[in-house]
């Protein structure tokens, strides 16, 4: 018998397979090829154009990271906005939190979170049961283009990789936007990409430059994503005045006795320790 092997290029000569059991679903949206794999090991899988986006046994590990990080250092969050973040994964995560009372997701692709509800309720099953979540299935970067001066307290920003519809979430223009819409307390999380491989590392430094012009504030912190290239992924983290180290509140946190698998308020601080060829490589670009 054949083995069905789905395999990802992480580099030119570096590839990264995993063995599925059945593929689940396969569909042109008007904005990608999505697709939904099962796994023995991994669970269920999706991929967007042929790129591993979230699966059920390490999604943990990046919805903690882009959602408790923010949360524990500005405890006084109410009105949130998520970029991207179609499983659904980050506003579970942040619905978590009693004391925030608006939600806002804006995913360009419908289908994506319609599938994800279907295939993989584990990360979507909020989307469909809390009010405070909001749905707009239309760009990102208009979305905020269009947003009142001051209006929220966090943005994340849970995109793909630069390129194809995520490709706007990196720009200058972009980043300005966020600046603006956030309150003086706000904080803006972006997906960072990776520092291993050279195409990942080249976007990191880009969107490090044009972060660090704009807030007073801007930090780097990693964590490990096993099913991501290199299994060394990073977030930033940008303030107008809130240091993530400085202003972390792990007491008020630990409070809400949320039971976290991966985010813990050690992590919280070993995670802004980046290795030292990460270190140069955003110096050396700033």
């Amino acid at each position: 018998m054949s083995h069905k092997i789905y395999t990802e290029k992480w580099a030119k000569d570096v590839h990264f397979s995993i063995e599925y059991t059945s593929h689940i679903h396969h569909e042109e949206s008007p904005f990608q090829t999505i697709d939904f794999y099962q796994s023995e090991t991994l669970g269920t899988f999706f991929t967007l154009d042929g790129l591993m986006m979230v699966n059920q046994k390490d999604e943990f590990s990046y919805h903690d990271m882009i959602s408790h990080v923010p949360m524990s250092v500005n405890p006084n969050i109410k009105r949130v906005l998520i970029i991207g973040g179609g499983d659904g994964g980050t506003a579970r995560e942040i619905s978590r939190y009693p004391h925030v009372n608006q939600i806002d997701m804006v995913e360009i692709d419908e289908r994506v979170v319609k599938l994800s509800i279907e295939y993989l309720p584990q990360t979507a099953s909020k989307l469909e049961t809390d009010e405070r979540i909001h749905l707009y299935f239309e760009d990102g970067v208009a979305f905020v283009n269009q947003k009142e001066d001051g209006y929220y307290d966090l943005v994340l920003v849970d995109s793909t990789d630069p390129i194809g519809p995520g490709e706007g979430l990196f720009s200058k223009q972009f980043y300005d936007d966020c600046f603006r819409i956030l309150t003086d307390d706000g904080i803006l999380i972006n997906q960072h990409e990776s520092p291993y491989f050279d195409r990942d590392k080249k976007e990191m430094i880009r969107a490090h430059k044009k972060i660090k012009e704009l807030f007073p504030i801007a930090k780097v912190y990693q964590f490990h994503q096993p099913t991501y290239p290199s299994g060394h992924w990073l977030f930033g983290f940008a303030s107008k005045k809130l240091d993530p180290i400085k202003d972390h509140k792990p007491d008020l946190w630990e409070e809400l006795d949320l039971d976290t698998r991966y985010y813990n308020s050690d992590i919280h601080k070993a995670a802004f320790a980046l290795p030292t060829y990460v270190r140069k490589a955003l110096k050396n670009n700033e």
